[in-house]
């Protein structure tokens, strides 16, 4: 059992029922090492569960030595089956079982990978356990998936962009209609381009809900686990609160105008187009049928008569834009590198300790931390150690 881990006394059972499954699976002590470090890759040792799991249950459950690091080489544990000792290893190309004429063994690695697989079974309440006193001192990585989601926006903002243009110097081509009649192409493009539209602007909060966790941990206004999964609960606008403060008058009213349109959007499209409050019925008058969300209704919001969606898109956008530059203004600068210019995850220990808050001081800082970081990364993953 890892030192840094003490295994609770419900977990015993666990181990020993682990430790049962292995049957003949046993720790080895190594005589040689050269000659094993030298051994191949066999077929069967591909079909082994994640080496995380691995791991966790050979070393920190059931104490099997290992080796440490080698040239490429993460971690290296010496097993004996049936008299034989082969070397379970997570190396460059991944996990394996390695052993000296291996083709000759490969049914005996068959039989360690299914004793292997049903020890991993066994041990899932340890790893529940070991998972949740990681989070507890709140030792992890947070994904970092921004300038994916961001690209996503801007893709579908140019395709609107490309389709509001081609609906302008279409206007006034027409098609002839199979029962008779004409169809203006202009019109079918502004509609087309209107769909775009409600998609970008749902894509802009997908990334915000996103982005808004990631800076808040740059900014070191969250640092422990428990409050980043209560934060990926709560609602957007809390998300927005754990970023800007609503003293400001810049950020509150940023707030109150992404508020609206998120209201509206989700309005329409979580509702099937009917909304919560009439916004698809109208009402008999002398004057013809008109809607029940009348314009008075809408307050201060830019309401088309007759319209599925109370703003036009193209304001929509341009304010969402005009948020975006707001948002990395400033201190936050720093954190739009961190997030959008690498796919570096966002760690949060480095939150606590205060690694960011000297990352975050300046563009010059913020660029020497990920280059240090990049570099270490990509150390880890190519295993130069």
């Amino acid at each position: 059992m890892s030192k840094k881990n003490v295994l609770p006394p419900e977990l015993i059972p666990v181990r020993d029922a682990a430790r049962r499954a292995l049957g003949q699976v046993r720790p080895a002590h190594i005589a040689n090492l050269r000659d094993l470090l030298g051994g191949s890759r066999s077929n069967a040792g591909r079909k082994l569960p994640p080496y995380y799991l691995v791991y966790f249950l050979l070393v920190d459950l059931l104490d099997f030595q290992n080796l440490g690091q080698f040239d490429k080489v993460a971690w290296s544990v010496p097993v004996e089956y049936s008299g034989v000792t082969y070397l379970i290893d997570h190396r460059k190309m991944g996990l394996g079982i390695f052993a000296e004429k291996v083709e000759e063994k490969e049914d005996a690695i068959r039989e360690i990978v299914i004793r292997i697989q049903k020890a991993v079974k066994r041990a899932e309440p340890f790893y529940e356990w070991l998972a949740d006193q990681a989070l507890a001192r709140s030792a992890v990585n947070v994904t970092n998936n921004s300038s994916e989601l961001f690209d996503r926006y801007q893709f579908l903002v140019n395709l609107f962009k490309e389709k509001t243009a081609d609906a302008i110097v279409r206007a006034r081509e027409f098609v002839d209609l199979p029962g008779g009649g004409k169809r203006y192409v202009g019109g079918q493009l502004r509609r087309e381009a209107r769909w775009l539209a409600l998609a970008a602007i749902d894509a802009f909060y997908s990334w915000t809900e996103h982005v808004f966790i990631h800076v808040a941990i740059l900014l070191m206004r969250i640092t422990t686990a428990a409050e980043i999964t209560a934060l990926a609960e709560a609602e957007w606008s809390k998300k927005y609160k754990a970023v800007f403060d609503l003293g400001d008058k810049a950020a509150k009213q940023y707030f109150d105008r992404l508020t609206e349109i998120r209201y509206e959007l989700r309005n329409f499209t979580a509702h099937g187009a009917f909304g919560k409050q009439g916004e698809a019925y109208s009402f008999h008058s002398s004057a013809g049928a008109a809607p029940v969300f009348l314009p008075h209704k809408a307050g201060s919001r830019k309401y088309r008569m007759g319209a599925a969606i109370a703003f036009r898109e193209e304001d929509a956008l341009a304010l969402i834009e005009e948020f975006i530059t707001y948002l990395w203004s400033g201190g936050r600068e720093p954190a739009r590198m961190y997030l959008h210019d690498s796919e570096l995850p966002v760690i949060l220990t480095y939150a606590a300790d205060g690694t960011y808050a000297a990352a975050m001081n300046s563009i010059n800082s913020m660029n020497e931390f990920m280059e240090y970081e990049q570099a270490r990364w990509d150390r880890a993953a190519d295993m130069d150690f």
